[in-house]
This record gives C-alpha cells, structure tokens and sequence, in this order.
C-alpha cells in the first residue's frame, strides 16, 4: 500500500500565485453562469478548464493565453464585453505587457481581433455598431492594461539598469582612485627627483671644483674626484628609479617646477623644434592664480611633447591671450612632413590627464585635428577675476551617466505613448463612429414594394434574401418587447424616419408578424 505524502510546501508555494489566479478569474463566470442558457451558458461555463490552461500557459506564452478567451467572449457577444471573461481579458493583457519583450506580436493579435470583428458583427449581427463597441471593449479592457504592462516591465528595467551602472560606476571610480593614487606618487617620486638631482648637481659642481683646486694635497682632490663621480651615479640611479614608477605618457622633468612659458619654448627651440610664441604681457604664469598657472604650463608643455613625438620637423604656433576674466591659450601645429599632425598622446591617456588637470582649475579643454591636417590643443582657464561659464567648465557626460538617461528616455517616451495611443485610437473611434452614424440610415432602408411583398408565414431564409443587409441596431423609443419566443428585426421605412418596419419570426424560423412601428415619446 503506498504510503501517503505531504505536499512539499515550497512547491505549494509556488504554484499557490496561479492558483489564485485562476480562482479570481473564475469568480466572474460562476456568478453569472446559471443565469444564462443555449451557448451563452455553454461559452461562460467554458471559462473554468479555459483559464486554467492560460493560467498555466501565462509565463511561457503569454500571448496565446490573452488570445484564448476572444473567442468564447465573442460567441456570448458580439462586442466582446461578457461578464465572465472580462476580468480575464484585462488580466491577461497587463501580463502580457510585462512579459513580452516586444510589442509587435502583441499589436499583431490586436489588429486581427479588430478585423475579424467587423465581417463578423456584419454578417451575425447585420449591423456594424457591435463592431464599434468591440474596438471599444478591446481598447479600454485589453489594450490600456497591455499598455500598463509594457510601462511596468519599462520601469523594472530602467531600475535593473540603474543598479548595474552604479555598479559599475562604483567599480569605475575604484579603478579611477588607484590609478590616481599610484600617478601621485610617481609625481611625488619625480619632485623628488627635481630637488634630489638638483642638490646632488651641487654637490658633484661643488666636489668637481675641489678636485681641480690647487691648494688641496693629490690625496684629498682624489677624494673629491671620487665624491663628484659617486654623486653623478647616484644622479643617475636615482633617474633609473624615477623612471620606473612613471607611466608611459609621463616624461621625466627636465626643468624647474616654476618655470615660465617662455622658458618652456626656449628649450623646445633649443630642442630643435620650430616654435612660435605669441604670448600678451599680461599672461605671465606669475601674474595668474597657481592652479591656472600650473594648467597652462601643462597645456603647453604636453602639446609640444605631443608636436614632438607625432609630427617632428612641424611648425608649432603657441597663443597665449586673456579676455573676459579668462586665459586662452591655443597650441596648433602643421602637418609634419610624414604626413598627418599629431594624434593624442600614447593613444589619448595625455590628453585625458591633461583634460582632467584643466577641468580642476575650473577650465575646459579642447582638442582635435583641423582642417588643414594639423592637430589643435585649445584651453580657456579662469583668472583671479572671473570664472568660465557653466557650460563650459562643466565635464563631459560618462558613458553610464549616457546610458542611463537614454534609458530614462525610453521610459519617459513609453509613458508617452500609453497615455497618447488610447486618446488617438479613442478619438479615431470616435470619428469613425459618427461618420457611420451618418451614412448607416441609408444601408438600412427596406422599400415599401418589398415590405408589401413579404407574406406571413414564409421561410426566413427566403423573407432575408428580399431584404436590406443591414438592419437597424435597435427599434424606435418605445416599441413594446416581442412575445418571448420570437425574434424580431427593424428596417428603416426612409433615412432617419422615426418609423420602421417590424418583422417577428418564430422559434420555427417563420415570418409571424410584419407590421410598422414609431417612436413614443416617453
């Protein structure tokens, strides 16, 4: 005998949601389903074994499970409002919206069930009004929850989206501070190197000196002969090292930290390089702020470096000026003789130290090739008596921060679109019906001859082949209720006559009343 189990209650728990699901869905349809008969009843009492398998076919495909329930809604009506399957069609469209990852498919559905209604309400209901209260239905019961949806899935993704770039903004700043860390100290280790070799020159200057002097014995000239050559080693050594711990866009110094702009194309000059300097009066490093002063011998000396090693033998033209509570200062080079300008610095990371060194002294940096294929290195740096603009002393976007507000974007156009797509649709409905409104009277005109024709008795079939296709929606304001097993038709005696034909058929399928109708006033 086989030993009864207890249900595991993880697995309880996960398919206790859908349960849920199913029985709230069900509610609708238990409540109405006795009231009806014939295939009314049939369609809604479909409703039980029907939403069980959308429920379950939900996750995997969600648009089969919205599709499922159309087709007995429209067997109960014909406008697809139905009492047992309308909580069920507005469910499964907001779960659609947030399960699918596209929207076409499920713009596809909705353009079939708003085609499909038309020859549908006009050959079951001979009329089209139906039609109209379908493309209703489907657009305030289907289409805006699916919309709702698609909003919801666009806001869990901006958030998810938000989460992995401040992730990766985080790991992107960590990598920022220790490339910073390590870069101050291999500027700590070149100052050292600046004052180091500057004293140990000293000292061999000085031991050198000693070494030639006459008035000291062989032994001791020996010993500063020996000082001056151990003091050039250690210069040399201390070199090796700086050089180490120095990143590769990065030169060791070979002048004093405060040295001038001009002193700085003396020694390109001197270099070998063609360097032109226009610089005002009023622009000397020493008549301006330090952290501006420090950029703008930066900007220049990285340029020339830049000029150097990507277009050697190219003219270089410097301009330094100051307007508007501003220094500009503008490093242009030609076309060296192989070819093309110069480029960023050891593939830009020059460049991206030299932006950030502007960007802290409240400047802004600008660098590109120009027309005539030489290369351009521009600044704007405040002085002591103004600022730049916002707008130009502002850093560049990051590519999160880029991201981030396109997917922002996105969101925002979404809910564009959800509030814009029912109002469009709404008032095209809108238009669509009145325009019908004013044709439709015409459709439904039965002629007298063929009204005076019809005899009692007749088959249906044989009385609808001698009439109108369309018939009216409803009759005249009050017209009394047929008795309760006939059926009853309406056709207009003339466009938009308060009259109309009235003919009844039996549950037999036979012509039981003609007569004419007008309208009461109540």
């Amino acid at each position: 005998m086989t030993r009864w189990k207890r249900p595991d209650a993880r697995r309880l728990r996960a398919h206790a949601p859908a349960l849920g699901l199913w029985l709230a869905l069900c509610g609708p349809a238990a409540l109405v389903v006795a009231s009806l008969d014939g295939a009314q009843r049939w369609a809604t009492a479909a409703a039980f074994p029907l939403l069980g398998v959308c429920v379950l076919v939900g996750r995997r495909s969600p648009l089969t499970a919205l599709a499922l329930p159309v087709a007995p809604s429209l067997v109960i009506s014909l406008d697809l409002f139905t009492t047992g399957y309308c909580a069920a069609l507005a469910a499964f469209g907001y779960l659609a919206g947030v399960r699918l990852s596209r929207a076409r498919p499920a713009l596809w559905l909705f353009s079939a069930v708003a085609a499909g209604g038309l020859p549908l309400a006009a050959v079951v209901g001979r009329t089209v009004w139906p039609w109209f209260s379908l493309l209703l239905t489907l657009l305030l019961n289907v289409v805006l929850p699916w919309l709702l949806g698609r909003y919801r899935r666009q806001y869990a993704e901006l958030a998810r989206t938000g989460w992995q770039l401040a992730e990766r903004m985080e790991r992107e700043q960590q990598a920022v501070a220790d490339r910073t860390r390590l870069r101050e100290r291999a500027r700590i280790a070149g100052d050292m190197h600046d004052s180091l070799g500057h004293d140990l020159a000293l000292i061999a200057l000085r031991a050198g000196a000693l070494e030639v002097d006459p008035r000291l014995d062989a032994d001791r000239q020996a010993a500063a002969g020996e000082l001056r050559a151990a003091a050039g080693t250690a210069t040399e050594r201390l070199r090796e090292i700086i050089g180490v711990l120095r990143t590769e866009d990065e030169s060791a110094p070979r002048a004093p930290a405060d040295e001038s702009v001009a002193g700085l194309v003396e020694r390109a000059r001197a270099s070998g390089m063609t360097v032109t300097l226009e610089q005002a009066d009023d622009t000397g490093t020493g008549t301006l702020p330090a952290m501006t002063g420090h950029a703008l011998h930066r900007v220049v000396q990285e340029s020339l470096t830049n000029a150097a090693k990507h277009a050697p033998g190219a003219a270089v033209r410097v301009r330094i000026g100051r307007a508007a509570g501003q220094v500009q200062v503008t490093v242009a080079n030609t076309a060296g003789p192989g070819g093309p300008g110069a480029g960023p610095v050891s593939g830009g990371s020059g460049l991206v130290g030299l932006d950030e060194r502007v960007r802290l002294a409240g400047g802004a940096l600008r660098a590109g090739p120009d027309p005539e294929g030489g290369f351009t290195v521009s600044a704007r740096l405040p002085t002591a008596g103004g600022a730049l603009p916002e707008s130009l002393a502002r850093p560049e976007p990051s590519t999160s921060q880029r991201e981030l507000a396109y997917a922002q974007r996105q969101v925002r156009r979404r809910l564009r679109q959800m509030m814009a797509a029912p109002v469009a649709l709404l008032a095209a409905l809108v238009v669509l019906s009145t325009l019908y409104h004013l044709v439709s009277p015409s459709w439904t005109v039965l002629e007298r001859e063929r009204y005076t024709a019809l005899r009692l008795g007749a088959d249906r079939s044989r009385v609808e082949s001698q009439l109108p296709f369309f018939a009216l929606d409803a009759p005249p304001d009050g017209t009394p209720p047929p008795p309760h097993d006939w059926t009853c038709i309406y056709y207009s005696v003339r466009p938009r006559s308060d009259s109309a034909y009235q003919l009844c058929f039996t549950d037999d399928e036979r012509l039981a009343r003609k007569s004419v109708v007008h309208r009461r006033d109540r």
